[in-house]
């Protein structure tokens, strides 16, 4: 909710006032609000609608309560929204003070941060990645490494230890909502260095740091085609493939970072992916690989790839992921294109 003192407060000056506002306390309760005259939604309603996706809102939403049907609507379509928000439930008027305070202390840690190297972030994030061992047979491999800026220690050694903390990212990589990892397959929680470590034999690995950088290693086998190619499909890259991995380790990775920098001290992400193992692979969609029926031309290997790397807000991981999973897929494509 926006509160406005202005003498002649009508919804444009209150509109002007949330574009001007540096965040937007939102607080929802069970009754919808004012409607004003030729429009359908509440004038709460706009001033929501108005910040979204311009300026951060901290929205604070009564639990517990018989809301309105078009405020519970409204409720569901802030709940729905995951870019740019801080939500919280209350209770009271003295659990929403405490709730806001602290709310508020978080905001300004997390936006009060230092400058950003965009350069190092990029080679930080593309020294995660492995060096590439060429080989026709090995398997072909998704590297996708995302590195946090302001460089900073996230995880102290004792956090990053925690046996619940390995407990917690193993069954999210498991039979979480971005699940990366084979549950037919055993896998193994340990530290390697610093580094918090997941690996499956012959499967997924993901790699957690102390400062909060994430990387994976993700096979882009084909399970279904090997049934129909008698194993050639090992040998194509299949495209709809390299986008589900990179909508669930990237969904992986937003939702990791929430969970070890919920106050958003890393503010940036580099981002860098590659595909190893593919010497003689052949990019293709699964439209043109039902085309192909029995018929495969292998690739004629590759020369001077290397791995594609972007810099982006921390929020773009949430917000814009389509287009983030856009900007890495295209320029991988074209590193597979016909020979």
């Amino acid at each position: 909710m926006q509160l406005n003192t202005q003498p002649n407060s009508s919804r444009i000056a209150c509109l002007q006032g949330v574009r001007a506002a540096d965040v937007v306390v939102l607080i929802l309760g069970p009754d919808y609000g004012f409607v004003p005259a030729g429009s359908a939604i509440s004038a709460t309603h706009q001033e929501y609608r108005e910040a979204r996706g311009t300026t951060p809102i901290l929205a604070f939403i009564q639990q517990g309560i018989d809301a309105q049907p078009e405020q519970r609507a409204f409720i569901d379509e802030v709940q729905a929204w995951e870019g740019g928000l801080f939500r919280r439930g209350f209770n009271d008027v003295t659990d929403l003070h405490e709730a806001i305070t602290q709310s508020l202390h978080d905001y300004i840690v997390a936006t009060a941060t230092g400058p950003v190297d965009q350069e190092d972030l990029i080679t930080k994030a593309t020294a995660l990645i492995p060096a590439e061992r060429q080989n026709q047979h090995s398997a072909t491999i998704l590297e996708l490494a995302i590195v946090g800026g302001p460089v900073q220690q996230i995880l102290r050694p004792i956090e990053i230890e925690n046996p619940a903390l390995g407990e917690e990212v193993q069954q999210q990589a498991l039979f979480g909502e971005n699940r990366l990892l084979d549950r037919t397959k055993g896998s193994v929680v340990g530290l390697d260095g610093s580094d918090l470590v997941i690996r499956q034999d012959r499967g997924g690995s993901i790699r957690l740091t102390e400062k909060g950088a994430v990387a994976f290693r993700l096979p882009l086998e084909d399970t279904e085609a090997n049934d129909r190619m008698s194993g050639f499909s090992g040998l194509l890259i299949i495209e709809e493939i390299v986008r589900e991995r990179l909508q669930s380790a990237l969904g992986y990775a937003a939702a990791t970072l929430e969970r070890i920098d919920s106050t958003q001290r890393l503010t940036h992400l580099g981002v860098a992916v590659f595909i190893s193992g593919s010497e003689y692979r052949t990019w293709k969609t699964r439209a043109q690989q039902s085309s192909m029926g029995g018929c495969f031309h292998m690739g004629m290997g590759q020369s001077e790839r290397i791995p594609i790397s972007t810099v982006i807000r921390r929020a773009a991981l949430r917000m814009d992921r389509t287009p983030l999973i856009e900007d890495l897929l295209v320029p991988l494509r074209r590193q597979f294109s016909e020979r």
